[in-house]
């Protein structure tokens, strides 16, 4: 009985043995894992932080935003009036110029028949269309401005 005392011992301490190296190394890691879980807490506070902050900044953002898109809607807004602006005198001065072609062209072909065959008054009648039409024209850009 002795000897089977001593075989159930030693069994017992051989047994042991890989459960004392195992419940060590269970430690080791729990310590680790405790470390990091103190690491994780403040990172997840760190997180917290970020989330508060940029979710105060977004309010700001967007007041920033409706700001610049109400300045940059007015100056949208006058670009489209220049615009406007631009087309109607560009309009006008087609008109003008063509008027004023017109003027020039009858004034060319009336002007050499005048020579030959009126009086010196009626030259001077293209000259006073010419300038009645850039009188003319002058007048719409003034009106204009």
């Amino acid at each position: 009985m002795a000897n089977l005392e001593l075989i159930i011992n030693l069994i017992i301490i051989a047994l042991l043995l890989p459960t004392i190296i195992y419940a060590y190394k269970l430690n080791k890691n729990l310590k680790e894992l405790r470390q990091n879980q103190k690491s994780l807490a403040q990172l997840v506070a760190a997180l917290n932080d970020a989330t508060f902050k940029a979710e105060n900044s977004i309010p700001k953002l967007k007041t920033a935003t409706e700001h610049s898109s109400e300045g940059l809607k007015e100056v949208v807004d006058n670009a489209k009036e220049l615009k406007n602006d631009l087309l109607f005198i560009n309009e006008r001065a087609d008109s003008l110029a063509d008027r004023l072609e017109n003027v020039i062209s009858t004034g060319r072909t009336i002007q050499p028949q005048n020579i030959q065959n009126s009086a010196p008054d009626e030259k001077d009648a293209p000259i006073n269309d010419r300038a009645a039409a850039e009188l003319e024209l002058l007048k719409a850009l003034r009106a204009i401005k």
